[in-house]
């Protein structure tokens, strides 16, 4: 996110288009919050990766992983996890060297830990989508207001709490609860958007038709 937030939590372009200011002023950021963050996303592969993703950027920047991301996709054969839960460690060791993507052995084997248990859960539940929008948020779960003073309050909710704790009891790993309501806000299960945002209607709007 960027390093100086105004107290509004918005930033207005020359052209007059406010946007949350955690976005900056890079233009891959400003196109990942415009067309992506905060989206409802379906598709199991793309929840498959995001969760995944969002492992590897403990301890770096969104940003990071966001300009690393097709290098990922193509390691990962796309974040298909019936592909990825047949990884072997001759696999892994490749992985290791692709300098295209975020090194680190245990967050690779975690990852392909995950695929097994991403499997296991669509076949349970029919799919990866209808597993983690079970986890949608009621209204009463929710901030009356989205405001930056209260999503600085909300490293976590309870939902991502208990959503969390029931990956872990499943056996998935790197899904601690600030990790997981950092992906429930970029695949949509919440409107996290501040108040004025340009784009905050518009994902709104989305959510309402995906419950239809």
């Amino acid at each position: 996110m960027a390093t100086s937030i105004p107290s509004s939590g918005l930033v207005t372009d020359e052209r007059g288009v406010a946007r949350c200011a955690w976005c900056g002023t890079a233009p891959d950021y400003i196109a990942y919050h415009d067309r992506e963050w905060g989206r409802p996303v379906v598709d199991d592969h793309r929840l498959f990766e995001k969760v995944c993703l969002e492992g590897f950027q403990s301890g770096l920047s969104w940003l990071t992983i966001l300009r690393k991301r097709e290098h990922f996709r193509e390691a990962f054969d796309g974040f298909d996890f019936e592909r990825v839960a047949r990884f072997t460690p001759a696999r892994v060791e490749r992985l290791l060297t692709n300098a295209g993507i975020v090194r680190h052995r245990g967050k690779i084997a975690s990852t392909i830990n995950n695929a097994t248990r991403a499997r296991e859960l669509a076949s349970e539940h029919g799919s990866l989508a209808a597993y983690f929008w079970g986890w949608e948020p009621g209204a009463a779960d929710r901030p009356s207001s989205v405001t930056w003073e209260v999503l600085r309050q909300l490293p976590t909710t309870p939902v991502s709490v208990a959503l969390s704790k029931d990956l872990k009891r499943r056996g998935w790993s790197f899904v601690g609860p600030t990790t997981i309501y950092a992906f429930m806000q970029a695949m949509g299960l919440v409107n996290d958007h501040i108040e004025g945002c340009s784009v905050r209607d518009a994902c709104e709007r989305e959510r309402a038709r995906r419950r239809t």
